[in-house]
């Protein structure tokens, strides 16, 4: 793969961290009854970054949570030597039932990550409502998805691959365009 062009820099994605903050406040009249849940593996150090922002904020803490959607994939693709897929397990710190949950992913692509998600979710606790946070929406949707709060939409070909990098896992923060 070929990098084609540094969509958001660090300072873009803290701004877009900052606004995707606010909007959740405004949107939700304040965080009360609200849970950030990431879906793993970048989607759970956005809702951290999140729910610091909020913090800042409101001066108040939000409950954040992991989800492990892998056993809800219907694409499926087994990663451990005897074949099963490798699970890492959901953490959901709070109970989730009647609650405001925000799901929290890096990349909207075709919608069959945040459906695994919704699966999950729904076995976990019945929410009261569920929202949809994500970093960058690329479009080519699959799916009836359509998220509640965007940092950035970035239209891209086929061909294209969004690559977002996360200072806790890529020791950068970054977001780009590739080349397939």
């Amino acid at each position: 793969m070929i990098e084609k062009a540094v969509v958001l820099d660090e300072q873009a994605i803290r701004r877009a961290l900052t606004r995707i903050a606010h909007e959740i406040i405004e949107k939700n009249k304040g965080i009360e009854n609200c849970v950030l849940v990431g879906i793993k593996t970048r989607g759970i150090f956005l809702a951290n970054r999140l729910a610091e922002k909020i913090e800042q904020i409101e001066g108040k803490k939000v409950a954040v949570g992991e989800l492990d959607i892998t056993l809800y994939r219907d694409d499926l693709t087994k990663k451990t030597t005897d074949g099963d897929p490798l699970v890492k397990g959901s953490d959901i710190p709070a109970d989730i039932t009647d609650k405001k949950v925000i799901l929290v992913d890096d990349v909207l692509y075709t919608g069959r990550t945040v459906r695994a998600a919704l699966d999950a979710l729904v076995d976990i606790g019945r929410p009261a409502h569920i929202q949809l946070a994500v970093l960058v929406d690329r479009g080519h949707r699959e799916l009836p998805i359509r998220a509640d709060y965007v940092g950035k939409n970035v239209p891209t070909s086929l061909q294209e691959k969004i690559s977002v990098s996360l200072t806790e896992v890529d020791s950068e923060d970054q977001v780009s365009i590739l080349e397939k």
